[in-house]
């Protein structure tokens, strides 16, 4: 576990090394690569001045990097130019709501995954297997956004069921337990989309180990000892199937979940992290792009790290 959390440790740093020194490798003036031109038209001589200071762009390299991570410390990702606030705080004002779509999403997706693959893989052959194989097969070719444009038409334009964009209704003035069903009415059509899209990857990899799982010696003692169908599917096959699912658990939360989220925030309008990295491209808004991209590389790890943990809860052997 040691050499697991070294692992963690030196990808971190290795995020922090990419965060401080490809804005500096950009040709031309380095506050220039780390606010861009539109900001500094905006700027005084004297807050330029200022900010050269701060960032300690008239020192060694070493000494950059040694005030870079001082300010991390302290919770200083910088200034945004076109929020007019802190960095850290305009990016807390978005990552709830990536938390909680993507959190919501990946614990769907896997859960619903892992019975729809274990009840497959259990019944191989039979009209569930094939016809749950056939529908997901098929849902497994569409990319997120356009399973939330086809939903945004079907039931936010045409049945009017759900609304268009946002997380909450502004101004609404609603109560606690209204104001939660407000946002759940928000979040439904940006969850089934990731759900949508992830459900497929979770089931095929849980069917395909559950099909090897069915015909191991301890599942057959199981069933010898005259254990109910039940118990041999869920209490010795299902546990065993589950291991290779949690170990990719993480690849997926990476490669697709986080990925997969900044595209459904786009098409829904979610005020999410999405949202914030596609508008500080817009703007040319660095420091708020390099503190979100750290803030979800950071997420990500984590993640990871919690799934590593559990994994070891599912199989004491490791």
């Amino acid at each position: 576990m040691k050499i697991r959390l070294t692992d963690y440790a030196i990808a971190f740093g290795i995020i922090l090394c990419l965060n401080f020194f490809l804005p500096r490798l950009l040709p031309g003036d380095p506050l220039t690569a780390i606010y861009g031109q539109e900001a500094l038209l905006q700027m005084s001589a004297e807050r330029q001045a200022e900010l050269v200071q701060k960032f300690g762009l008239d020192r060694p390299m070493w000494e950059q990097f040694g005030l870079y991570l001082w300010r991390l410390i302290r919770g200083d990702l910088g200034y945004s130019f076109y929020h007019r606030a802190p960095v850290l705080q305009v990016v807390m004002g978005h990552l709830p709501w990536t938390l909680l779509l993507v959190g919501s999403a990946f614990i769907l997706a896997t859960v619903l995954g892992v019975l729809l693959g274990v009840e497959s893989g259990w019944r191989r052959g039979g009209r569930l297997d094939r016809g749950l194989l056939a529908g997901l097969m098929s849902l497994s070719g569409f990319p997120s956004f356009f399973i939330g444009v086809l939903l945004l038409l079907l039931f936010g334009v045409t049945l009017g069921w759900f609304p268009l964009q946002g997380a909450r209704t502004a101004y609404s003035g609603l109560g606690r337990l209204a104001l939660a069903g407000n946002v759940l009415h928000h979040l439904a059509l940006p969850l089934a989309s990731l759900v949508f899209v992830f459900l497929p990857g979770a089931y095929f990899l849980s069917r395909n180990s559950m099909v090897r799982t069915v015909g191991e010696p301890y599942v057959l003692t199981a069933k010898a000892k005259g254990l109910s169908d039940r118990a041999v599917r869920y209490r010795h096959a299902a546990r065993n199937a589950m291991l290779p699912v949690v170990t990719s658990a993480g690849i997926m939360l990476a490669a697709r979940v986080v990925t997969g989220a900044l595209f459904v925030e786009i098409v829904f309008s979610y005020p999410g992290m999405g949202t914030l990295i596609r508008e500080a491209l817009s703007t040319r808004d660095y420091p708020i792009l390099q503190g979100a991209l750290l803030v979800t590389a950071a997420l990500v790890l984590v993640t990871n790290l919690g799934i590593d943990l559990f994994y070891r809860v599912l199989d004491p052997r490791i």
